[in-house]
C-alpha cells in the first residue's frame, strides 16, 4: 500500500523541478494592468465614483464602476478615455489618458464584472 504513495510523491517532486509555464508570465503582466488601472482610478475617479466592488459612489449622480458594464460594454471606453470623457454626471471633470492608460483602466474595470 506505500508504494503508490511513495510513487505519487516522487511524481509530485518531479513536477516540482519542472520549469514554470509559459502563460505565467502574461498573468502576470496581466495582473500588473489591472493594478495600474485600480490605482488610475483610485487616483483620479474615487472622489466621485465607487470604485471597488461594494459601497456607493461619494457623488451619488456618479455610477459605480462595478455597474458600469450594465450600461456599455467598458471595451468600447478605450477611445473615450483616450481622447477625453468631457460628459458623464454633472460637474465630472474631463479626463484624458493616454492609450496604456485607457487600457490599463479598462483591464481593472473587467475584473469588477465578475
Amino acid at each position: 500500500m506505500r508504494a503508490p504513495t511513495v510513487m505519487a510523491a516522487v511524481a509530485a517532486a518531479g513536477l516540482l523541478a519542472l520549469p514554470p509555464l509559459p502563460f505565467a508570465a502574461p498573468a502576470a503582466a496581466w495582473d500588473r494592468r489591472v493594478q495600474q488601472g485600480e490605482t488610475l482610478a483610485r487616483t483620479n475617479c474615487a472622489r466621485c465614483h465607487a470604485v471597488g466592488r461594494v459601497g456607493a459612489s461619494p457623488l451619488g449622480e456618479a455610477p459605480p464602476f462595478r455597474d458600469l458594464h450594465t450600461r456599455y460594454p467598458v471595451e468600447d471606453l478605450g477611445e473615450s478615455l483616450a481622447e477625453g470623457i468631457r460628459t458623464g454626471h454633472p460637474g465630472m471633470p474631463e479626463f484624458r489618458f493616454d492609450p496604456d492608460q485607457a487600457e490599463a483602466l479598462i483591464a481593472y474595470l473587467k475584473t469588477l464584472e465578475r
